[in-house]
């Protein structure tokens, strides 16, 4: 049975800008800006964290250690405001259930996913769910996705990625799996040109990862 490695935020969840928000306000409070372009450049693309442009300042350890604390608290806060559900999510998810596995594999840790998704009802559909915590290396390394192989006894033949950053994009070709990528407005500019497929909207997942289960395996060339 295909298995389906959903990413989380940016994916299934419209979490990038209140990321981006949290973390801004976290260094502006030490005079360092942060603006959208070094945010895409620094965590969507490289996989690292914002608070390096702290560190070039001279920031000391424990004072990062406190504004990482502030942006987490900030984050939580915005997260649990309201559901930020991605228009369609839950359509796609439940339109799939049962027809193929489907698990979460996310660089968020598992608070800040389980505040994401308190009531957006998509849990239900999901077999699996991996967070921050089940592993030492997060995106662009391929260790989330190996780990999610490992644990859950996957074939890579018999899984598909669906991601929506860089970062997500090398750590599913480094763990050896194809991958899909649905943009957004974080990710539009981006290098996608290693994807099996470069999709507008996540209502395209089903029919391409249905024909990649039927054994097509042709999931066809970038639209965008």
């Amino acid at each position: 049975m295909l298995t389906i490695l959903w990413d989380n935020d940016g994916v299934l969840v419209d979490t990038e800008g209140l990321y981006f928000r949290a973390t801004q306000e976290a260094l502006r409070s030490v005079g360092v800006p942060l603006t959208a372009d070094q945010f895409k450049e620094i965590s969507l693309r490289r996989g690292e964290s914002t608070f390096v442009l702290a560190i070039e300042r001279g920031i000391t350890d424990d004072e990062i250690g406190r504004l990482r604390a502030e942006r987490d608290r900030r984050y939580a806060e915005l997260l649990g405001s309201q559901s930020w559900a991605i228009d369609g999510a839950e359509e796609v998810l439940r339109s799939l259930h049962g027809q193929v596995r489907m698990g979460v594999v996310t660089s968020a840790r598992r608070v800040h996913f389980e505040t994401a998704h308190a009531s957006t009802g998509l849990c239900q559909y999901l077999d699996f769910v991996l967070t921050r915590e089940d592993y030492q290396h997060t995106k662009p390394h391929p260790e989330p996705y190996l780990t999610a192989m490992a644990r859950h006894d996957l074939r890579p033949e018999d899984c598909i990625v669906v991601e929506d950053s860089e970062r997500g994009l090398a750590a599913a070709t480094a763990a050896g799996l194809p991958c899909l990528i649905v943009l957004s407005d974080w990710s539009r500019d981006g290098d996608f040109s290693g994807a099996a497929k470069v999709l507008e909207n996540i209502r395209d997942v089903p029919g391409l990862a249905l024909k990649w289960a039927d054994g097509k395996r042709d999931v066809g060339s970038r639209d965008s």
